[in-house]
């Protein structure tokens, strides 16, 4: 496992992209994230992933909306209900602050034989997947 997290820091570090567009905090891209990976995502869920309080999970909310990158929305099948979508500004900052920088991934892949190349892609699917089946909320 030290290994793993060696390799996967460094992949992280070398391919990040190098400049963001907006200030962002580390809670507010993990909650930005949760919004995306997760179904039906309420300020309830957000408080209870991130152990913080209704109160303080709806003040996060509050300024990611503020910021244009959060919508909320009624349910369709229970109008109590207000799920919480990212808007296509929402889904760049995460993908700004998330994902590996596409060019240089690209650049390091080219490097790679085809048959490397799908081990690689087929290594990281499986641990994405059984990441989810272990995590998924």
């Amino acid at each position: 496992m030290k290994k793993l997290n060696e390799y996967f820091t460094s992949i992280y570090y070398y391919l990040h992209p190098e400049h963001q567009q907006q200030t962002i905090t580390h809670q507010s891209v993990r909650i930005l994230q949760l919004i995306q990976k997760e179904p039906d995502v309420t300020v309830r869920k957000v408080a209870d992933a991130f152990q913080i309080s209704h109160n303080t999970a709806s003040e996060h909310i509050k300024k990611l909306e503020q910021q244009g990158w959060v919508v909320k929305k009624r349910s369709e099948n229970d109008q109590r209900v207000v799920n919480l979508t990212l808007s296509e500004q929402g889904l760049k900052v995460v993908k700004e602050n998330t994902e590996l920088d596409a060019e240089k991934l690209a650049l390091v892949f080219a490097r790679l034989s085809v048959e490397e190349q799908k081990q690689v892609e087929e290594a990281f699917y499986m641990l994405s997947e059984a990441a989810k089946d272990v995590y998924g909320r």
